[in-house]
């Protein structure tokens, strides 16, 4: 992955304004990750939710031959934007803080089971 140089806008918060990917890579993208166990069981709170969730994408990246030095993009979907420096402290135990993949965050009335409070999906590219 190659943070591409860019003149503006103002210094994103742990992500990357634009991310190329090199020619020939191979593109995976995941469906959105919740904060669900294998049990079924939902944590309750925004640091264990987002950890939940990061490990969730850890493990569907994994299967696809990927992991988060290949990712590329994440999008977030949340309930609430209260808690975001908790979401970002998480984040940046799995994602390479110094070249950080892309980023967009939606806020969102709710997501499919009450009691989710944040989902994401993810891009990655591995290369050929």
């Amino acid at each position: 992955m190659a943070t591409l140089d860019f003149p503006s806008p103002p210094a994103p918060n742990g992500f990357s304004p634009v991310v190329g990917i090199a020619p020939g890579s191979r593109l995976i993208i995941t469906s959105g990750q919740v904060a669900m166990a294998a049990d079924g069981s939902i944590p309750a709170g925004w640091e264990a939710q987002t950890r939940l969730v990061f490990q969730n994408l850890t493990a569907v990246l994994a299967a696809a031959g990927a992991g988060w030095p290949d990712v590329v993009k994440l999008t977030y979907f949340v309930t609430g934007v209260g808690d975001l420096p908790a979401v970002r402290r998480v984040r940046d135990e799995f994602v390479d803080t110094l070249q950080p993949p892309a980023s967009s965050l939606v806020q969102v009335a709710g997501l499919f089971l009450p009691g989710l409070l944040i989902e994401v999906e993810a891009t990655a590219a591995v290369p050929a």
